[in-house]
């Protein structure tokens, strides 16, 4: 049997994590990434990172692609994905993490421009979400796209999930401590979303919005209503924590 052949849309942290978590893996193979950024550079930001280390593996660029322990993997900068033509490499899955084309609609370029599923790495407001553990059970053959939701629904809902199934969850409240993230900035400037946000993720800790406590009841729809939360940006590289406060049957 073949391996599963997945591409990748947005080569950030995300993107990033995720190409180094499937060559880790027997019977996944990356065989396509679409970036706007130039191969070099891509090929220097996955083989350093400042939080996880150095890639564990050999790194090269030959002919505008890149060579990963000997595997070539097509590299493309496609600002449409209808134009990236998944299929001419064989990619069936591909991994949306650009954290642009979040919606069935928008998701859906990547479907037109050949692959047969897509799964995106961020929340949606109308894709069906998943969370391992959770009910990822519920995929049907027929999802073609899917939303992994978010980092914080990821840690929130099996914990959600146990609570309510043994005990019922009558309310809660979430906190999430939130390591920095690229969206914010690294010294004081205006922020569109809240004025606190533009103030320095290096010396402040931050009150943000989530929408973690909404997401998880689309995993877990018997929670609708009875969960709320809040975030707190933290000046730290890596590693968040939710505390989550509950009041039960």
């Amino acid at each position: 049997m073949s391996n599963l052949k997945i591409g990748i849309n947005g080569f950030g942290r995300i993107g990033r994590l995720v190409f180094r978590e499937t060559v880790k893996r027997d019977g996944v193979d990356v065989v396509a990434i679409n970036d706007l950024l130039d191969v070099e550079h891509l090929a220097y930001l996955l083989q350093y990172d400042s939080v996880h280390g150095k890639f564990e593996g050999n790194v090269e660029v030959k002919d505008g692609n890149l060579v990963v322990n000997g595997n070539t993997i097509r590299i493309t900068a496609e600002r449409d994905p209808k134009s990236i033509k998944w299929d001419a490499v064989g990619a069936e899955i591909v991994a949306e993490c650009t954290g642009i084309f979040t919606t069935l609609e928008t998701a859906q370029y990547h479907i037109d421009g050949g692959a047969k599923k897509v799964v995106i790495s961020a929340p949606s407001k109308d894709a069906p979400m998943f969370v391992m553990g959770v009910n990822h059970k519920d995929v049907k053959a027929s999802d073609t796209i899917v939303s992994n939701a978010s980092c914080t629904t990821n840690c929130l809902a099996p914990m959600a999930k146990v609570l309510h199934d043994s005990f019922g969850i009558e309310e809660a409240l979430m906190t999430t401590v939130h390591a920095t993230t690229a969206t914010q900035m690294t010294v004081d400037g205006p922020s569109k979303k809240d004025w606190r946000g533009g103030r320095s993720a290096m010396l402040n800790i931050i009150p943000a919005s989530t929408g973690a406590a909404k997401a998880v009841t689309k995993v877990i729809p018997a929670l609708e209503g009875k969960l709320t939360g809040m975030a707190f940006r933290v000046p730290t590289a890596d590693v968040s924590v939710v505390d989550l406060t509950v009041r039960l049957e």
